[in-house]
């Protein structure tokens, strides 16, 4: 089992920003992917972004330019830089590994993310 554990979220301003980290340790061995997703008060769970074991990346269209996953693969680490904060960005951040072997497919226990002046 690949548990993701994140850590790095807090109160930062309109325009700041925050780097979010997610540790699994395993994921590397095991070819999990990682997903970043986030939820907002009274709003549905949104994928966000993606990394996978080979590098890909996804993001969606609302932090495209904005956030920046990257990995690093001795640590078993995956970070989010997120840039240029907005208010709506608002939520509470989670990690997931997922990916072909039973190892992934695990959450994490999320890290809260306020933008506010």
């Amino acid at each position: 089992q690949v548990q993701p554990v994140e850590s790095g979220g807090g109160l930062v301003q309109p325009g700041g920003s925050l780097r979010l980290s997610c540790t699994a340790p395993g994921s590397t061995s095991y070819r999990c992917l990682f997903e970043w997703h986030r939820q907002a008060a009274g709003k549905q769970r949104e994928l966000i972004s993606f990394i996978g074991p080979d590098g890909s990346t996804y993001y969606t269209s609302s932090v495209k330019g904005r956030f920046i996953v990257s990995k690093d693969k001795a640590a078993d680490t995956v970070y989010l830089q997120m840039n240029s904060l907005k208010p709506e960005d608002t939520a509470t951040y989670s990690c997931k590994t997922s990916g072909p072997s039973s190892a992934c497919g695990y959450w994490g226990q999320g890290t809260q993310v306020t933008v506010s002046s």
